[in-house]
């Protein structure tokens, strides 16, 4: 499936959701796994400013690419983020939305996600 880089050059990003592991079954709790580095999956909630409009996208990026310390409220950067559309039935019902996925979420201050609080 084709996905489609998005460009934050102009916006304004904060976390609004604390990162957590993607949880893919809740019975199980299993975690989903990345195809391509076999890291475990993490979701993050971020606010994106940009043009007069925010908007909050729950964005999914290995957990190698989560910079440690990185709370609501605080400003980052975005690497390679992209989207793309998906389809599934569930339960006789056809579902579809737009997923967002990042290669790294980092503090725009790096000295901010360590110091203590």
């Amino acid at each position: 499936m084709s996905s489609f880089k998005i460009d934050l050059s102009t916006a304004v990003v904060f976390v609004a959701v604390e990162p957590k592991h993607k949880v893919i079954s809740r019975e199980t709790g299993e975690i989903a796994i990345d195809r391509e580095t076999g890291a475990k999956m993490m979701t993050i909630g971020l606010t994106v400013a940009d043009e007069g409009q925010a908007d909050l996208y729950t964005v999914s990026v290995p957990e190698t690419g989560i910079s440690s310390g990185l709370v609501p409220g605080m400003p980052v950067a975005v690497t390679g983020l992209r989207a793309r559309d998906w389809e599934n039935t569930f339960n006789g019902e056809k579902r579809f939305g737009i997923a967002f996925r990042a290669v790294a979420i980092t503090p725009l201050n790096p000295a901010a996600a360590g110091a203590e609080g």
